[in-house]
């Protein structure tokens, strides 16, 4: 019964792992590029999605989806698929950001949080479709 369980839902377990792993990464990636070196939080913002989607690429690609390395090609085509689609999310993040910030002015440290937090909810969500839907499904397209 439990193997059964783990089995079928592995994936999604896995997903949500890595995928705190890589909202911790953007968040605190964010925080101390907004909040402590004060930059720009839309130039924040691209950052910290930078560096997390380098994170949850390969975390994806190896422990959440088990995507092959098979060719160079099918790598890049992957990679290219991935920050695309991840760059869809971006826009979303930058919209719900600039919502919090300039239109409801969620400006202090633990409002930036609260939204930023609320925002990787979504952007997760969104991401977990792109990827097991659009990305890491097969190689075959390759072949």
């Amino acid at each position: 019964m439990i193997k059964q369980l783990w089995d079928k839902y592995k994936q999604v377990v896995a997903y949500l792992f890595w995928g705190v792993i890589t909202t911790v990464v953007n968040i605190a990636s964010y925080q101390w590029l907004s909040t402590g070196l004060h930059w720009n939080y839309e130039v924040a913002t691209v950052i910290a999605w930078f560096v997390s989607v380098l994170v949850a690429f390969f975390t994806n690609k190896v422990w959440v989806f088990g995507s092959p390395y098979t060719t160079w090609k099918a790598f890049w085509i992957e990679i290219v698929e991935f920050f695309f689609y991840r760059g869809v999310t971006l826009l979303m993040d930058m919209a719900f950001m600039w919502l919090a910030l300039s239109v409801l002015g969620m400006r202090s440290p633990i409002q930036q949080l609260i939204a930023k937090t609320l925002d990787n909810v979504v952007v997760v969500v969104a991401n977990y479709i792109f990827s097991k839907w659009l990305i890491f499904k097969s190689n075959d397209k390759v072949k």
